[in-house]
C-alpha cells in the first residue's frame, strides 16, 4: 500500500474538521477525492504533505511512518496547489529550478529536470518568459512542472484546474494520465465531476471530514442505481415550484439552475405526470424531460445531499 490514512482526526478549537479518516491507495492508482467545501480535503492534503499536525491517528507513505520519517517521505512527494504558488519575478525556468533545488537537484540532473518538466506540460517555447505574462492555463502547468521536476512516486494534485481554459484543461488531464502511466500515483481532487469520472482509477467521497463512500465509478454508480435522474428544461423556475415537485412521493430531491430543474428519485416512480402537472399549475412550459441514467454526480448528490459545484 502506497498510502494509508488511518483514524485521522484534526481538531481547530471545538471543531472537528477530519473525523476518524481512513483510506488506503494503492501504488499506481488515481485517486480522486470528492467532497464540498468544508469537507476537510485540504486540511487532509496538508497533514499528508506534513504542513499540519495530526491531533490523532497514523499516516504510513511508501510503507513508512510519516511521523518517524517526514524529511525522507517528502523527498518524493510532489503537491501541486490549489493557490498557485509561483515567484512573478522570476522566469519559468527559474521557478522549476528554484523548487528543484529545494528537492536536493544540482548541477546537470537539475538543469535536464527542468528541460524535462517544461516539455512535459508543454511550457518549453516559453521558458524565459515571465509568470506574470502567463495566461491562468499556463500558470496552472507551471505549477505542476515545479511539483513534479523532482520525478515523485506520489502527487497531490488539490484543484489544478480551477478557472482555465478548456484547451489548458484538456492538457492537465492528459498529463495526470501520462504520469500515471510512468508510474506515479495520484491523489487528486476537483471540483468539476467529469474530470473525475474520466480519470480516476477510484474515487472517496468525503463529507463532514469523513470517508462516506469510495470505490470505483461503477461501482459508487450501482450503490444508486435503484434511483433516477430526471432532468427538465423549463420556460421559468421558482422556489415554489422546486419545493411542490420535492413534496412528490418517490422523490429525493430537487434543486433547479437557471431554466433547468433536477430531480433525483425512486427508480420506475412513475412521476413523470404529476410533475408535468405541477410545472404548468405554476406557469410555466416544459421544453424536455428526459429520465437520464445513474452519474457520479448523482451519487455524489445522493450521499451529500449537496450539488459538487454549489459547493464552491
Amino acid at each position: 500500500m502506497l498510502l494509508e490514512m488511518d483514524q485521522l482526526v484534526k481538531r481547530y478549537h471545538h471543531d472537528i474538521v477530519v473525523d476518524h479518516l481512513s483510506l488506503k491507495i494503492r501504488e499506481g492508482e488515481i485517486m480522486g477525492l470528492l467532497g464540498p467545501n468544508g469537507a476537510g480535503k485540504t486540511t487532509t492534503i496538508n497533514m499528508i504533505t506534513g504542513l499540519t499536525k495530526l491531533d490523532h491517528g497514523n499516516i504510513k507513505i511508501f510503507g513508512q511512518d510519516l511521523g518517524k520519517n517526514e524529511k525522507t517521505i517528502k523527498s518524493d512527494i510532489g503537491l501541486v496547489p490549489q493557490d498557485i504558488a509561483l515567484f512573478d519575478d522570476l522566469k519559468a525556468w527559474e521557478n522549476i529550478a528554484f523548487f528543484a533545488g529545494l528537492y536536493g537537484l544540482k548541477g546537470a540532473i537539475l538543469r535536464e529536470r527542468v528541460q524535462w518538466a517544461l516539455e512535459f506540460v508543454g511550457l518549453d517555447n516559453h521558458q524565459k518568459q515571465f509568470p506574470k505574462k502567463f495566461s491562468g492555463g499556463m500558470k496552472r502547468r507551471l505549477n505542476i512542472a515545479c511539483a513534479i521536476v523532482h520525478q515523485p512516486k506520489l502527487i497531490i494534485m488539490d484543484e489544478p484546474t480551477v478557472g482555465i481554459d478548456p484547451q489548458s484543461r484538456n492538457h492537465i488531464l492528459e498529463s495526470v494520465r501520462r504520469l500515471n502511466r510512468e508510474g506515479s500515483t495520484i491523489l487528486y481532487t476537483s471540483h468539476y465531476m467529469e474530470e473525475v469520472d474520466a480519470i480516476c482509477s477510484k474515487i472517496a467521497i468525503m463529507d463532514q471530514g469523513r470517508i462516506i463512500a469510495q470505490g470505483t465509478s461503477d461501482e459508487l454508480k450501482k450503490m444508486i442505481s435503484s434511483e433516477d435522474r430526471i432532468l427538465l428544461r423549463v420556460s421559468d423556475t421558482s422556489y415554489s415550484m422546486t419545493e411542490e415537485l420535492k413534496k412528490l412521493h418517490g422523490v429525493i430531491d430537487c434543486y433547479a439552475k437557471e431554466k433547468e430543474i433536477t430531480i433525483l428519485a425512486k427508480k420506475d416512480s412513475g412521476l413523470v405526470g404529476q410533475i408535468s402537472q405541477i410545472v404548468s399549475h405554476l406557469g410555466a412550459e416544459i421544453y424536455s424531460l428526459n429520465i437520464e441514467q445513474v452519474t457520479l454526480e448523482s451519487v455524489f448528490l445522493t450521499l451529500t445531499g449537496k450539488t459538487l459545484r454549489d459547493s464552491e
